[in-house]
């Protein structure tokens, strides 16, 4: 498929060595998934539950993912967190893409989606399967929205995911862009260079940039919220406050759970004490 039908006209190939094998496995992961109906269309099969947080950076969503994981094992239930970009597969290709500016919006998607097939297969599936309540620190609409905003075709990106299942529960933290701006410049010094969109070229001021390309994925993402029922949360709200309407909806997910969760008492009946 030619680089000019996903976004910008610019090559592909300037990953380097490093990410090669990765995106190969990812074209033909997309080659042979292309004709596939998304699973994001119907419930998942698995016995755990997946639950995934969704907004812009800024908006606290992994602090209340976080505090969730943290309710939810003080009450014994088992619980595996992951989050974006975070495997190992493609960890230097990307930081070295970062660093020298080599990746267009078509690489910068591969590479994510060469991520979450890695987790997927070695961190999602397994512990959901084994009816665990999987934790993820964003999904697959992260890409919907961040791909799409930085030029890629949103028909392309959805086919590369398309076998992705559906969480059982997709919360949107939603937050005003000056609100989230303020929030990451209250934590350091400045934005970092593709969290701000610099890449897309909209504005070369950093805050304005951050600004402009935010408020395109923000757009999406209220999109896509419709789209596929996410449970919006008022991201301005306390974080007490927050965390309680989460958890009050982590409540109605857990109806029906079959795995009881485990007690001190009956960990140490199963170890035979």
């Amino acid at each position: 498929m030619p680089d000019d039908d996903l976004s910008d006209n610019r090559s592909t190939s300037s990953v380097g060595n490093g990410g090669s094998n990765g995106l190969k496995g990812a074209h033909a992961a997309i080659a042979a998934s292309s004709n596939r109906r998304s699973l994001l269309d119907s419930p998942h099969p698995y016995p755990g539950r997946l639950i995934a947080v969704e907004g812009i950076d800024g908006s606290g969503k992994s602090t209340q993912l976080q505090l969730l994981a943290r309710w939810l094992r003080a009450r014994g239930y088992p619980v595996y967190f992951t989050e974006w970009n975070s495997s190992r597969l493609v960890r230097n290709a990307m930081r070295r893409g970062k660093r020298k500016n080599l990746l267009t919006p078509t690489t910068f998607s591969l590479l994510h989606a060469v991520d979450f097939a890695d987790r997927f297969t070695y961190q999602i599936l397994p512990p959901l399967k084994g009816g665990m309540i999987v934790l993820a620190d964003r999904y697959v609409y992260t890409a919907f929205a961040r791909d799409v905003a930085r030029g890629v075709h949103p028909g392309w990106v959805r086919s590369v995911y398309n076998f992705a299942p559906r969480p059982d529960l997709t919360l949107y933290f939603r937050v005003p862009i000056d609100v989230s701006l303020e929030r990451l410049l209250a934590g350091r010094a400045k934005l970092k260079y593709h969290e701000a969109g610099m890449d897309v070229g909209l504005s070369t001021e950093p805050i304005e940039s951050f600004r402009l390309f935010q408020s395109r994925v923000l757009e999406i993402y209220d999109q896509l919220a419709v789209e596929y029922g996410f449970r919006t949360i008022d991201a301005v709200d306390e974080i007490p406050a927050q965390q309680q309407l989460f958890r009050k909806m982590m409540q109605e997910v857990l109806d029906g759970y079959g795995r009881t969760p485990r007690t001190q008492e009956n960990h140490e009946q199963s170890l035979g004490k």
